[in-house]
C-alpha cells in the first residue's frame, strides 16, 4: 500500500531547469515502477517517462527526450523528474504513479494531486 505525493513544481523561465519529486509513503516502493505524466490545460494526460523498480529501464516521450531525466532513490523512497531546457509547452500539471512495471502503468487508475509547472518569462 503506497501513497505517492508530487512536489517541486513552480514557475521557471524558458530554458531553465526544475526537479520534480515523487515521494512514496508506505512499504514496497522498490518493487514498483514509477511513471510521470503531464497534463497541459485543455489537453489529456500523456505519459512523460517511466523508470523500472531497479532503474534498469527508463523510457521517455519523444517530446522530452534529451531534456528530461527520470531517476529514483529507493533508500529515500523517492522518484524524480529532472526537467532541463524547459519550454512553454511543458507547462501544466505533473503526476506520478506506480505499477509493477512500466508496461502496466496504464492499469493504475489512481491519480494524486500532482504538482504544477509554469514555464514563463
Amino acid at each position: 500500500q503506497l501513497t505517492l505525493v508530487e512536489s517541486g513544481g513552480g514557475l521557471v523561465q524558458p530554458g531553465g531547469s526544475l526537479r520534480l519529486s515523487c515521494a512514496a509513503v508506505g512499504d514496497g516502493f522498490d518493487h514498483y515502477a514509477v511513471g510521470w505524466f503531464h497534463q497541459a490545460p485543455g489537453r489529456e494526460r500523456e505519459a512523460v517517462s517511466c523508470i523500472s523498480n531497479n532503474a534498469a529501464e527508463t523510457n521517455y516521450a519523444s517530446s522530452v527526450k534529451g531534456r528530461f531525466t527520470i531517476s529514483r532513490d529507493n533508500v529515500k523512497n523517492t522518484a524524480y523528474l529532472q526537467m532541463n531546457d524547459v519550454k512553454p509547452e511543458d507547462s501544466g500539471t505533473y503526476y506520478c504513479k506506480e505499477a509493477p512495471t512500466c508496461a502496466t502503468l496504464h492499469l493504475n487508475h489512481y491519480w494524486g494531486q500532482g504538482t504544477r509547472v509554469t514555464v514563463s518569462p
